[in-house]
């Protein structure tokens, strides 16, 4: 049996992929005598909040090929995720679309 490093689509037999991961996040600002945020003191900056909360994350393997997203899972991305770790994930979101 013929062993291959390659993660293939089971829509159109690609293996040209994108792992994409979108998050949705919340940004406070503490209002005070001189500017918005205790960390901003002239203007206000965005990225110089004083607290963020994740609101939602979504994350997903794009073919680049013929564009079918398969939604999953990685809690962690290491050196220990195999191709077949991935293929199985793909196949696992595959089935559940069908």
């Amino acid at each position: 049996m013929h062993h291959t490093n390659r993660v293939i689509c089971p829509v159109c037999s690609a293996d040209h992929f994108t792992l994409k991961y979108q998050a949705t996040y919340e940004y406070s600002y503490r209002i005070d005598g001189n500017a918005p945020g205790l960390n901003n003191t002239n203007e206000l900056l965005p990225y110089m909040y004083d607290q963020r909360e994740q609101k939602d994350a979504k994350q997903s393997i794009e073919c680049k090929t013929c564009g079918t997203s398969y939604p999953c899972y990685f809690d962690k991305w290491t050196e220990g995720i195999t191709p077949k770790m991935i293929q199985e994930a793909i196949a696992s979101a595959y089935k559940s679309q069908q």
